[in-house]
């Protein structure tokens, strides 16, 4: 059975990861271990940690209820702020075949502002796919920092 880590936020019910998501459960019997990093709720300067891990709980809870409906085994957990950390945390714990990476699109995102896809990939030792969020959905959904 493949084994994948999703790496999202904001974008974890977006159209792009649903197709990705679609595409390997198409293939066959399928594992997904989700992350959804602890990003702070509001674009302030300051935050509450108890929403910011509310809100990542709330998006793992949905995503792994549908990944468990399509048929597919999903785990997952709220993963510290930063995604690529976040992302090494949780390949401590399980092997996977790739890293899907969801994001927000470009001038807007903040992890392809810090440059996260290039970063995960030199550190990891599988394939990582990143799908973005078009924009004009991206315009839609809230924003968090």
């Amino acid at each position: 059975m493949r084994s994948f880590l999703i790496v999202a936020n904001q974008t974890i019910g977006g159209e792009p990861l649903k197709a990705a998501i679609d595409e390997r459960l198409a293939t066959g019997p399928a594992r997904f271990y989700v992350v959804v990093p602890a990003t702070p709720v509001g674009g302030g300067m300051t935050w509450d940690e108890t929403e910011t891990q509310k809100a990542a709980r709330e998006r793992l809870d949905a995503v792994v209820e549908r990944l468990r409906t399509a048929g597919a085994e999903a785990d997952g957990e709220v993963g510290v702020r930063d995604p690529v950390d976040a992302a090494h945390d949780a390949l401590r714990r399980v092997t996977v075949d790739e890293i899907i990476l969801s994001t927000l699109p470009a001038g807007i995102s903040r992890w392809l502002g810090q440059d996260v896809p290039s970063r995960l990939r030199g550190s990891v030792q599988v394939p990582v796919t990143v799908v973005t969020l078009p924009k004009e959905a991206a315009e839609t959904t809230p924003r968090q920092t």
